[in-house]
């Protein structure tokens, strides 16, 4: 989104977008129990579920939050691991989004079941108009 903010965009489709990277470096950081301090004097760090922490990543994120005004439809895995639906939700109010909740879906759409509902999705937004918040269950 960063690197799109000035582009010439008429629609977006985003499934399980990170929207604030600051915040979700930051749950890393506590579930590795890993401090700002201990990050910022080793600059990066690797962790016991697989993700390296970086001071560089997490400054970066902080100087360039999100700025987005493109017409945009969301959808969100009620599984996903990464990131709270309270922040997906700020997101999608703030940027003016529609919101599609699935229910047991993931962050990482890779299921048959989640393909299928992800194709039917992406059909019903293009001819949606109106941005809601939705929780689906199909």
């Amino acid at each position: 989104m960063n690197t799109l903010h000035d582009v010439q965009i008429e629609k977006a489709y985003f499934v399980s977008p990170i929207v604030d990277m600051e915040k979700l470096i930051a749950d890393m950081m506590q579930w590795a129990g890993v401090t700002e301090e201990d990050l910022k004097e080793k600059e990066s760090i690797e962790t016991a579920f697989g993700e390296t922490l970086s001071w560089e990543y997490l400054s970066w994120g902080r100087k360039h939050p999100i700025s987005w005004q493109v017409p945009t439809s969301v959808l969100y895995g009620s599984k996903d691991n990464l990131q709270p639906i309270e922040t997906i939700q700020a997101f999608a109010k703030e940027v003016g989004a529609d919101l599609t909740v699935m229910q047991n879906g993931e962050h990482w759409f890779h299921t048959e079941e989640q393909m299928a509902f992800l194709d039917s999705w992406i059909q019903r937004s293009k001819q949606n108009h109106t941005f809601t918040e939705r929780t689906l269950n199909e």
